[in-house]
């Protein structure tokens, strides 16, 4: 552009559009003259005010809106920003035009165009709709531009009163429900298995009672390093989310620091991954001492590489020429206190580690046999164990409804008995700092004589989990622990075999090679074999059959 265009268009940084018009009629006249001379769309964005914040110069099919810093969302329901564009072609407002207008929460939009060549100015209004949560647009006819009466400032509040209005009555409606958008972006493995990550994404989902609205899946050939997924795909979501009233975004993928930054700041909504959502999980269940420490110590170390801010040159540490800043930072200072709270924590989980270890060498020494039921989340094990010993044990038909251990003594004929304790379930993906913090829980398994593998036998890729725990178990150098296989939900096998046919002789035949039981935990009747094979293993010489047992003080 030529020098005297480009003062052209910083000179309308002083024009002021009064309060109650959109646009005044001289400035929509300048306008349309600059961009017939650039041959460019020009756009501007005005605030409530009457003040030009923003001149655009795209080219001759649209604009790049850019990022609106000065003008943050937040909790607001709309921008405090109107736009006003011209149209070289003389066609009406866009697709992309009301994408912008819903994505960035416009007070208001305007296409400005000349009908039929030089003549009079034309334009064409969109806004907001309130009856669709402020997600939907609502387009006016093209008229003259002196024929539109609108008294902006009144009609820019009173939509404002009444978007709010109706995200209120939304959010009452659903109150104790969060509603999310759920994402997974992978390179690895098979579609199949992007699909079967989802599900369970959506299962944790409804477990933090989280409202999933929508689902994208994503296979790209390389990740986008600050989106993960590719910034079209990001824009598609967004929509998305703003159609759907969406308040938060799920990834399946754990997020860096910076990643999740990127995203926030680009969608303006809330923005977590597995991790955290597998952390608030957790937090929710933990009803135990043990537990609550456990949970506390992973959500800190989870947090720590978090925090952001200047780096290590305003440490309190650093001294000599170049590092006598003007002391801790605030960022600095949170950081100190989750180290020293990490340190207690520790030190706490320690101590109950050795309570836990004593009442451990005091079960080993009365020489009772100790059971660990182990498997994937929500196969079933703490139902199994309140059938096995006529307990209470909380169950829900939810992942991780079991977090704190519970021990039960399970009697045998002939005043046999054995100690059977019921561990937290496993999932794909585990966080690495949950491993950590539930090494002291999982160290009940390293004195178990069996552990009792409950494989939810009606899942379609039961196969799949029972190598997700197998793996699990190896890491937590558990993988030459005798072990047990139980095939639980044999009550639902009936309705598979009519389902399909193929999936229940798969059931079947892999019980059959694998030297394993199957059971229903709802009906104790079924419950028979797995007590005979328990009985044979630790008792050869004896041949039991199922008794009533009692719970541990």
């Amino acid at each position: 552009m030529k020098s005297s265009q480009i003062q052209s268009l910083e000179r309308l940084y002083r024009r002021r559009v009064p309060v109650a018009e959109f646009c005044s009629h001289e400035l929509a006249l300048r306008l349309v003259e600059l961009s017939g001379e650039l041959r460019r769309q020009i756009g501007i964005l005005v605030n409530r005010s009457g003040s030009v914040e923003y001149v655009i110069v795209g080219d001759e099919k649209g604009l790049i809106i850019p990022e609106l810093r000065d003008y943050p969302l937040g909790k607001r329901v709309m921008r405090g920003l109107r736009l006003i564009h011209t149209h070289l072609k003389n066609e009406p407002v866009s697709e992309d035009d009301l994408t912008d207008l819903s994505l960035l929460r416009f007070d208001l939009l305007a296409a400005l165009f000349v009908p039929h060549g030089k003549g009079q100015i034309s334009a064409q209004l969109a806004w907001l709709a309130p009856d669709q949560r402020g997600s939907g647009t609502l387009l006016d006819s093209i008229v003259p531009l002196d024929k539109i009466d609108l008294d902006c400032s009144h009609f820019i509040s009173e939509l404002e009163a009444d978007l709010e209005k109706a995200a209120r009555a939304a959010t009452k409606a659903k109150e104790a429900l969060e509603r999310a958008i759920l994402i997974s972006v992978t390179t690895s493995g098979t579609r199949q298995e992007a699909e079967d990550s989802m599900a369970e994404l959506r299962e944790l989902a409804r477990t933090a009672q989280v409202e999933a609205l929508d689902e994208f899946i994503q296979r790209p050939k390389k990740l986008n390093p600050r989106f993960l997924m590719g910034e079209g795909m990001m824009r598609d979501v967004v929509i998305r989310a703003m159609q759907r009233g969406a308040s938060m975004l799920i990834f399946d993928q754990e997020l860096t620091p910076a990643q999740m930054r990127c995203i926030s700041a680009m969608t303006e909504l809330k923005v977590i991954d597995r991790s955290q959502l597998i952390l608030d999980i957790f937090a929710r269940r933990a009803k135990t001492l043990d537990g609550k420490v456990q949970v506390e110590l992973a959500q800190l170390k989870y947090l720590l590489p978090r925090l952001t801010g200047r780096g290590v040159q305003m440490s309190r540490l650093m001294g000599g020429i170049g590092g006598r800043g003007p002391g801790e930072t605030k960022l600095e200072t949170d950081r100190r206190r989750i180290r020293d709270r990490i340190t207690s924590l520790e030190r706490e989980l320690k101590d109950l580690s050795q309570g836990r270890d004593q009442r451990r060498k005091q079960r080993v020494k009365a020489g009772v046999p100790i059971i660990s039921i182990v498997g994937y989340t929500n196969a079933g094990k703490s139902t199994l164990l309140n059938a096995l010993t006529k307990s209470d044990v909380f169950t829900e038909d939810l992942l991780f409804a079991t977090l704190d251990t519970s021990t039960r003594r399970l009697r045998f004929p002939c005043e046999r008995e054995v100690i059977i304790t019921d561990t937290v379930g496993f999932i794909r993906s585990l966080p690495k700092s949950l491993m950590g913090a539930f090494k002291a829980t999982l160290e009940e398994m390293r004195d178990a004589d069996l552990l009792l593998h409950v494989v939810d036998a009606s899942h379609p890729r039961f196969e799949d989990q029972i190598v997700q725990v197998r793996t699990i178990l190896t890491e937590l150098e558990l993988g030459d622990k005798q072990e047990l296989l139980v095939y639980n939900k044999a009550d639902l096998m009936d309705d598979m075999k009519k389902k399909d046919l193929v999936a229940f002789l798969k059931v079947r035949q892999s019980a059959r090679t694998q030297n394993s039981v199957t059971v229903s935990a709802r009906d104790r009747k079924s419950l028979k074999p797995l007590m005979n094979e328990l009985q044979r293993r630790f008792w050869p010489e004896d041949d039991g059959t199922f008794c009533q047992t009692d719970e541990i003080g």
